[in-house]
């Protein structure tokens, strides 16, 4: 597979010399970076050559790289420390005091925030492709829509834009598809307050949907720990020799 893999990138580069920003190996997969004003011609490509035939795209899914690799537990600073590893919480997952909902403007690690990432397969050479395309606007993120290429992506790209909030040019109904129809905001922003907004649930005695506070309160998360215990090894090896 690595083989392969290596031959997709080696096409690639060789097929789009000046289109492509990055091809990256890596996790098993090839990733490749294409500017908005290209991916719709490299997209087109990707379909319809022979040596790629990229017929689906099975996923389109939206990226916000704000406070790219901040995590809010380190596991290598306190390894024996078991649950309380988890340390202060990012404030700009909490409360939402930075980018829109505050004065100051919030920050990347890579230097552009949003970004649109489609999955793409190719049924004839059993590969598979990553696609990245950066936003130019962090304000106003906008990425054209793919849906003329492949019609799958309707509610991908519909998706994206409640969620993240990328504007997918073209899409000849773009409109929300998870949130409720009033909702301000995106969800998956890593700026948008977890309290302070109200939430909507079905209430079966007044027979609509009501609003009320949000009842998730912010907190920090931390690793799952799985530890070997002898008591349930023993356990395992008594049920063992009683099934034999």
């Amino acid at each position: 597979m690595a083989d392969a893999q290596h031959q997709l990138a080696e096409r690639l580069k060789h097929a789009f010399p000046d289109r492509l920003l990055a091809c990256v190996q890596a996790l098993d997969e090839v990733t490749i970076e294409v500017a908005p004003d290209q991916l719709l011609d490299v997209m087109r490509e990707l379909r319809d050559r022979d040596e790629f035939a990229f017929s689906q795209c099975t996923d389109v899914c939206g990226v916000d790289y704000a406070a790219y690799g901040q995590d809010e537990w380190i596991t290598e600073q306190a390894s024996s420390a078991g649950f309380s590893r988890g340390v202060q919480g990012n404030s700009f997952a909490r409360r939402g005091l930075t980018g829109i909902y505050g004065v100051d403007e919030i920050t990347t690690n890579t230097g552009r925030r949003f970004a649109a990432v489609y999955h793409l397969l190719s049924l004839r050479h059993n590969m598979r492709l990553r696609v990245k395309c950066f936003c130019e606007d962090d304000n106003f993120p906008v990425v054209p829509s793919v849906i003329g290429i492949w019609a799958g992506v309707n509610w991908f790209e519909r998706e994206a834009f409640d969620l993240f909030g990328i504007v997918f040019d073209g899409h000849p109904d773009l409109r929300r598809i998870l949130t409720d129809y009033g909702f301000v905001g995106h969800p998956f922003r890593k700026d948008f307050p977890l309290i302070g907004n109200v939430e909507v649930r079905y209430d079966e005695d007044k027979g609509r949907v009501v609003y009320q506070p949000v009842t998730i309160e912010p907190r920090v998360l931390v690793p799952r720990v799985i530890r070997h215990d002898n008591r349930y090894a023993e356990r395992a090896g008594q049920e063992e020799s009683n099934d034999g």
